[in-house]
């Protein structure tokens, strides 16, 4: 587990204290009862603003606070515990890091301020299909005067409904992780259509089409067909990040498992007296435990520009992934019957796992990349 400064320490106990009492897991119930817009209520996000969460890594000079990404973890681990809807994640830690990593001067006096104070909701539009798989895009990028003409669809966007920029990889030319060129673009461009996809875990998912969207020379992130090495390095930091989330996620499952274990009376005693259910509980806390180390490790990399941040975001994305799968499915099944009911939280955390393991790559996919990233 990393050390945590006093003003790390500060912000984690704000953050727990305001999502547990402002956004508990029963106003998420609400809001997927009430199929709010957007998938998440406006005053969740302004307060979120307001706090200054939207700025964390943000440097100052852009209006933010630049206090690097494990403090940005340490907040999204809190909106994990509470399934905190908002476009946080999306905007705020990936959208900006695009910006961050392949924006130029003017780009990241244009917007990243407006991430800050929550006036734009920019989110990455990387896949094309079910699967993974950033250097399979297709959506095509013909030359077009002095700037260049999308043409395709991504699928699974994050908070897709409600962001006002897309960061989307497009093909300008060759095959696989050559030709790949990044473009921030307007939701608003002539062209550029959405339409929202309806998830088991209730958030704002759009796949989202370009007919022939008109993009600037000024819309260009980075060099032309050669935005891969840049696209996995934002993926990086947003795979780091989703790997806190889903670490926030899978220990309010456990500590709910644990509750359950300390207050349920079967035949005289609490279940959690049984030696194997003991067994059970020990086993998942050392996994929780490595899944931290491992989560922290990775966001820590980022923040000391390692040289290992690719392999460290994958183990993280790998193991975090591997707790919250074991931890949601032993929520449900310790708690018996009543996990299954809706009128309980536990379905609510196992929904939500399994769509956090598979954005921006699941285990397997993780595993696979670490191996190769190792040379084996």
């Amino acid at each position: 587990m990393a050390a945590l400064t006093e003003e790390q320490s500060m912000i984690r106990d704000q953050a727990k204290s305001w999502v547990t009492e402002q956004s508990p897991v029963q106003k998420f119930r609400e809001m997927r009862d009430k199929d709010v817009d957007g998938s998440y209520f406006p005053e969740t996000w302004s307060a979120m603003v307001d706090m200054g969460w939207t700025g964390i890594i943000v440097p100052e000079q852009y209006g933010g606070s630049d206090l690097g990404y494990l403090t940005f973890g340490v907040i999204l681990e809190e909106c994990g515990r509470q399934l905190t809807a908002s476009p946080l994640f999306a905007s705020a830690l990936a959208g900006a890091s695009a910006l961050l990593v392949a924006g130029n001067e003017d780009q990241k006096q244009a917007v990243l301020p407006k991430i800050v104070d929550g006036s734009a909701i920019v989110t990455l539009a990387v896949d094309e299909g079910p699967r993974h798989d950033p250097a399979g895009a297709r959506l095509k990028a013909e030359k077009s005067g002095d700037g260049y003409m999308l043409t395709g669809d991504k699928t699974f966007v994050l908070e897709g409904m409600t962001a006002t920029h897309f960061v989307v990889s497009a093909r300008t030319g060759g095959e696989g992780e050559q030709g790949i060129t990044l473009f921030l673009v307007p939701a608003t461009a002539t062209g550029v259509s959405r339409e929202q996809v309806r998830t088991m875990d209730s958030r704002g998912y759009a796949n989202v089409h370009f007919d022939g969207v008109e993009v600037g020379a000024d819309g260009v992130l980075g060099p032309v067909d050669g935005g891969y090495p840049l696209l996995e390095q934002i993926l990086d930091r947003a795979r780091a990040g989703m790997g806190a989330e889903m670490l926030g996620t899978a220990a309010q499952a456990f500590d709910m498992t644990l509750e359950y274990l300390k207050t349920r009376v079967q035949f005289g005693k609490v279940i959690g007296s049984f030696q194997a259910l003991g067994h059970r509980a020990a086993m998942l806390f050392t996994q929780m435990e490595l899944a931290r180390s491992c989560a922290e490790a990775a966001l820590q990399a980022i923040d000391e520009n390692a040289d290992n941040v690719a392999e460290l975001t994958s183990l993280s994305k790998a193991k975090v992934g591997d707790f919250l799968h074991d931890m949601s499915n032993q929520l449900i099944q310790i708690h018996g019957g009543i996990g299954m009911t809706d009128e309980y939280d536990a379905g609510f955390y196992l929904k939500r796992a399994r769509l956090l393991e598979t954005t921006f790559g699941n285990q397997a996919f993780h595993r696979n990349r670490y191996a190769e990233l190792l040379n084996f």
